[in-house]
Protein backbone atom coordinates (compact mmCIF):
# COMPACT_ATOMS: atom_id res chain seq x y z
CA UNK A 1 0.00 0.00 0.00
CA UNK A 2 1.58 2.97 -0.79
CA UNK A 3 2.46 5.36 1.93
CA UNK A 4 -0.30 8.19 3.13
CA UNK A 5 0.56 11.97 2.32
CA UNK A 6 0.70 14.33 5.06
CA UNK A 7 -1.78 16.37 5.74
CA UNK A 8 -1.29 20.12 3.87
CA UNK A 9 1.46 18.24 1.30
CA UNK A 10 0.84 18.26 -2.11
CA UNK A 11 1.61 14.98 -4.13
CA UNK A 12 5.23 14.89 -5.93
CA UNK A 13 3.99 15.34 -9.25
CA UNK A 14 1.77 18.22 -8.00
CA UNK A 15 4.38 20.06 -6.89
CA UNK A 16 6.44 20.11 -9.82
CA UNK A 17 3.29 21.02 -12.07
CA UNK A 18 2.71 23.69 -10.11
CA UNK A 19 6.78 24.84 -10.05
CA UNK A 20 5.88 24.59 -14.15
CA UNK A 21 3.77 26.53 -14.16
CA UNK A 22 4.90 29.06 -12.16
CA UNK A 23 8.25 29.74 -14.35
CA UNK A 24 5.74 29.34 -17.30
CA UNK A 25 4.14 31.93 -15.98
CA UNK A 26 7.17 33.87 -15.09
CA UNK A 27 8.75 33.85 -18.50
CA UNK A 28 5.68 34.95 -20.33
CA UNK A 29 6.69 38.20 -18.63
CA UNK A 30 9.74 38.30 -19.99
CA UNK A 31 11.39 37.91 -23.27
CA UNK A 32 12.83 34.55 -23.98
CA UNK A 33 15.53 33.99 -26.46
CA UNK A 34 17.05 30.17 -28.01
CA UNK A 35 20.63 30.09 -29.24
CA UNK A 36 19.31 30.61 -32.94
CA UNK A 37 18.66 34.31 -31.92
CA UNK A 38 21.92 35.10 -30.70
CA UNK A 39 23.54 38.51 -32.34
CA UNK A 40 27.11 40.24 -32.33
CA UNK A 41 26.56 43.81 -33.68
CA UNK A 42 23.91 47.04 -34.58
CA UNK A 43 23.31 47.68 -38.06
CA UNK A 44 22.41 51.69 -38.01
CA UNK A 45 20.40 51.83 -41.04
CA UNK A 46 19.34 54.73 -43.11
CA UNK A 47 17.85 55.02 -46.38
CA UNK A 48 17.45 57.62 -48.75
CA UNK A 49 13.49 58.68 -49.29
CA UNK A 50 13.67 59.03 -53.11
CA UNK A 51 15.13 55.80 -53.90
CA UNK A 52 12.78 54.27 -51.73
CA UNK A 53 10.12 55.45 -53.61
CA UNK A 54 11.60 54.76 -56.43
CA UNK A 55 12.50 50.77 -55.19
CA UNK A 56 8.44 50.13 -54.47
CA UNK A 57 7.25 52.96 -57.04
CA UNK A 58 4.86 54.60 -54.75
CA UNK A 59 5.04 57.02 -52.01
CA UNK A 60 3.04 59.04 -49.55
CA UNK A 61 5.52 61.41 -50.07
CA UNK A 62 9.37 62.23 -50.48
CA UNK A 63 11.62 64.31 -47.94
CA UNK A 64 15.15 65.41 -49.04
CA UNK A 65 16.95 64.30 -45.59
CA UNK A 66 18.45 60.54 -45.23
CA UNK A 67 15.90 58.98 -42.95
CA UNK A 68 15.96 55.70 -40.04
CA UNK A 69 14.97 52.39 -41.56
CA UNK A 70 15.82 50.85 -38.36
CA UNK A 71 18.61 49.50 -35.83
CA UNK A 72 19.55 46.03 -36.55
CA UNK A 73 20.89 42.88 -34.78
CA UNK A 74 22.65 40.69 -37.41
CA UNK A 75 21.57 37.03 -37.84
CA UNK A 76 18.54 37.70 -35.59
CA UNK A 77 15.27 38.31 -36.43
CA UNK A 78 11.32 37.93 -34.82
CA UNK A 79 13.06 37.05 -31.61
CA UNK A 80 9.80 36.73 -29.29
CA UNK A 81 6.70 37.25 -31.10
CA UNK A 82 4.58 37.36 -27.96
CA UNK A 83 6.37 40.46 -26.97
CA UNK A 84 3.76 43.01 -28.68
CA UNK A 85 4.07 47.18 -29.76
CA UNK A 86 2.25 49.18 -27.97
CA UNK A 87 2.45 52.70 -29.25
CA UNK A 88 2.03 54.69 -25.93
CA UNK A 89 5.12 53.29 -24.73
CA UNK A 90 6.99 55.41 -27.11
CA UNK A 91 4.80 58.90 -26.79
CA UNK A 92 7.37 60.86 -25.25
CA UNK A 93 9.27 60.26 -28.46
CA UNK A 94 6.51 60.59 -31.66
CA UNK A 95 7.92 64.13 -32.31
CA UNK A 96 11.24 62.84 -33.22
CA UNK A 97 9.84 59.43 -34.80
CA UNK A 98 7.92 61.00 -37.11
CA UNK A 99 10.64 63.55 -38.12
CA UNK A 100 13.33 60.64 -38.19
CA UNK A 101 12.12 57.81 -38.56
CA UNK A 102 8.90 58.03 -40.82
CA UNK A 103 7.10 55.64 -42.99
CA UNK A 104 7.45 57.11 -46.73
CA UNK A 105 5.74 54.35 -47.97
CA UNK A 106 2.08 53.64 -46.29
CA UNK A 107 0.20 56.87 -45.53
CA UNK A 108 -1.49 56.66 -41.83
CA UNK A 109 -2.12 59.18 -39.38
CA UNK A 110 1.12 57.74 -36.83
CA UNK A 111 2.74 55.60 -39.39
CA UNK A 112 3.03 53.45 -35.78
CA UNK A 113 2.78 50.25 -38.51
CA UNK A 114 6.48 50.59 -39.63
CA UNK A 115 7.12 51.11 -36.01
CA UNK A 116 5.52 48.22 -34.89
CA UNK A 117 7.13 46.11 -37.72
CA UNK A 118 10.72 46.92 -36.76
CA UNK A 119 10.08 46.57 -33.23
CA UNK A 120 8.07 42.87 -33.88
CA UNK A 121 11.25 41.81 -36.09
CA UNK A 122 14.14 43.42 -34.86
CA UNK A 123 13.85 45.20 -31.22
CA UNK A 124 12.65 42.30 -30.19
CA UNK A 125 16.28 40.76 -30.65
CA UNK A 126 17.82 44.13 -29.59
CA UNK A 127 16.60 43.78 -26.18
CA UNK A 128 18.65 41.46 -25.20
CA UNK A 129 20.90 43.96 -24.23
CA UNK A 130 19.79 46.23 -21.07
CA UNK A 131 20.36 49.49 -22.85
CA UNK A 132 17.60 48.51 -25.52
CA UNK A 133 15.50 45.78 -23.59
CA UNK A 134 12.08 48.25 -23.76
CA UNK A 135 10.02 50.05 -26.42
CA UNK A 136 11.42 53.27 -25.00
CA UNK A 137 14.97 52.43 -25.00
CA UNK A 138 15.05 50.89 -28.14
CA UNK A 139 14.06 53.36 -29.69
CA UNK A 140 15.30 55.99 -28.02
CA UNK A 141 18.91 54.70 -28.47
CA UNK A 142 17.93 54.49 -32.10
CA UNK A 143 17.53 58.26 -32.72
CA UNK A 144 20.14 59.15 -30.31
CA UNK A 145 22.76 57.45 -32.58
CA UNK A 146 20.93 58.40 -35.68
CA UNK A 147 21.58 61.69 -34.18
CA UNK A 148 25.70 61.13 -32.84
CA UNK A 149 26.13 60.00 -36.77
CA UNK A 150 24.59 63.16 -38.17
CA UNK A 151 24.69 61.42 -42.00
CA UNK A 152 23.18 64.44 -43.49
CA UNK A 153 25.35 67.14 -42.18
CA UNK A 154 28.47 64.50 -42.86
CA UNK A 155 27.76 64.40 -46.76
CA UNK A 156 27.13 68.03 -47.01
CA UNK A 157 30.42 68.43 -45.54
CA UNK A 158 32.62 67.29 -48.28
CA UNK A 159 30.29 68.21 -50.67
CA UNK A 160 28.09 65.37 -51.42
CA UNK A 161 24.46 66.20 -52.20
CA UNK A 162 21.94 65.22 -54.71
CA UNK A 163 22.19 65.98 -58.01
CA UNK A 164 21.46 64.93 -61.40
CA UNK A 165 25.09 64.45 -61.92
CA UNK A 166 27.02 61.16 -60.96
CA UNK A 167 29.31 60.78 -58.09
CA UNK A 168 31.49 57.93 -57.43
CA UNK A 169 30.75 54.97 -55.10
CA UNK A 170 34.40 55.64 -53.53
CA UNK A 171 33.47 59.21 -52.92
CA UNK A 172 30.75 58.19 -50.79
CA UNK A 173 33.07 55.24 -49.42
CA UNK A 174 35.65 57.41 -48.46
CA UNK A 175 34.25 60.51 -47.13
CA UNK A 176 31.95 58.28 -44.49
CA UNK A 177 35.34 56.25 -43.53
CA UNK A 178 37.41 59.30 -43.04
CA UNK A 179 34.74 60.88 -40.59
CA UNK A 180 33.60 57.39 -38.99
CA UNK A 181 36.53 55.68 -39.12
CA UNK A 182 35.01 52.51 -39.92
CA UNK A 183 33.98 50.99 -43.46
CA UNK A 184 30.54 50.93 -43.80
CA UNK A 185 28.01 49.00 -46.30
CA UNK A 186 26.49 51.42 -48.91
CA UNK A 187 23.84 49.75 -50.71
CA UNK A 188 21.87 50.54 -54.41
CA UNK A 189 19.00 49.89 -56.74
CA UNK A 190 21.09 48.13 -59.62
CA UNK A 191 19.91 50.27 -63.15
CA UNK A 192 16.72 49.44 -64.52
CA UNK A 193 16.30 48.92 -68.43
CA UNK A 194 17.28 52.47 -70.26
CA UNK A 195 18.84 53.65 -67.12
CA UNK A 196 22.75 54.06 -66.91
CA UNK A 197 24.13 53.66 -63.34
CA UNK A 198 22.84 52.21 -60.35
CA UNK A 199 21.16 54.53 -57.57
CA UNK A 200 21.87 54.92 -53.79
CA UNK A 201 19.33 54.20 -52.00
CA UNK A 202 20.70 52.76 -48.48
CA UNK A 203 23.85 52.93 -46.00
CA UNK A 204 24.26 50.87 -42.94
CA UNK A 205 26.69 51.85 -39.85
CA UNK A 206 26.95 49.44 -37.39
CA UNK A 207 28.38 49.92 -33.79
CA UNK A 208 29.40 46.92 -30.89
CA UNK A 209 26.84 44.94 -29.36
CA UNK A 210 27.63 46.10 -25.42
CA UNK A 211 28.89 49.18 -25.64
CA UNK A 212 27.64 51.47 -28.84
CA UNK A 213 31.29 51.58 -30.28
CA UNK A 214 31.54 52.12 -33.94
CA UNK A 215 32.86 48.84 -36.04
CA UNK A 216 33.36 47.52 -39.57
CA UNK A 217 29.95 46.09 -40.95
CA UNK A 218 31.86 43.16 -42.33
CA UNK A 219 35.04 41.82 -40.93
CA UNK A 220 37.70 40.19 -42.97
CA UNK A 221 36.31 36.64 -43.59
CA UNK A 222 33.64 37.43 -41.95
CA UNK A 223 30.73 34.67 -43.34
CA UNK A 224 27.13 35.45 -44.49
CA UNK A 225 24.27 33.55 -43.36
CA UNK A 226 22.48 30.95 -45.84
CA UNK A 227 19.06 33.36 -46.09
CA UNK A 228 21.65 36.34 -46.77
CA UNK A 229 23.21 34.34 -49.66
CA UNK A 230 19.86 33.26 -50.44
CA UNK A 231 18.96 37.29 -51.22
CA UNK A 232 22.26 38.25 -52.93
CA UNK A 233 21.85 35.13 -54.68
CA UNK A 234 18.07 35.90 -56.18
CA UNK A 235 18.58 40.08 -55.26
CA UNK A 236 19.61 41.05 -59.42
CA UNK A 237 16.04 39.74 -60.23
CA UNK A 238 14.13 41.64 -57.82
CA UNK A 239 13.64 45.15 -57.59
CA UNK A 240 15.71 45.85 -54.33
CA UNK A 241 18.58 46.94 -52.68
CA UNK A 242 21.74 45.55 -52.74
CA UNK A 243 25.76 46.13 -52.18
CA UNK A 244 26.64 49.08 -54.35
CA UNK A 245 29.28 48.34 -56.95
CA UNK A 246 32.45 50.44 -57.44
CA UNK A 247 32.20 53.10 -60.31
CA UNK A 248 29.41 55.83 -60.65
CA UNK A 249 26.65 56.60 -58.68
CA UNK A 250 23.16 58.51 -58.84
CA UNK A 251 22.43 60.09 -55.71
CA UNK A 252 18.54 61.44 -56.67
CA UNK A 253 17.35 64.69 -56.08
CA UNK A 254 13.74 64.63 -54.52
CA UNK A 255 11.36 64.57 -57.33
CA UNK A 256 9.71 68.20 -55.79
CA UNK A 257 13.12 69.88 -55.73
CA UNK A 258 14.47 68.52 -59.37
CA UNK A 259 16.40 70.88 -60.82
Amino acid sequence: MAPAVARGALPGWVSVLAWGLALWCLCGAVPLWSGGHEWKKLIMTQHWPPTVCKEVNSCRDTLDYWTIHGLWPDRAEDCNPSWQFHLYEIKDLLRDMKIYWPDVIHPSSNRSQFWKHEWDKHGTCAAQVDALNSEKKYFGKSLDLYKQLDLNSVLLKFGIKPSINYYQLADFRDALTRIYGVVPKIQCLLPEQGEEVQTLGQIELCFTKEDFHLRNCTEPGEQLSSKQEAQLATGASKREMMVCEDGPIFYPPPAKTQR
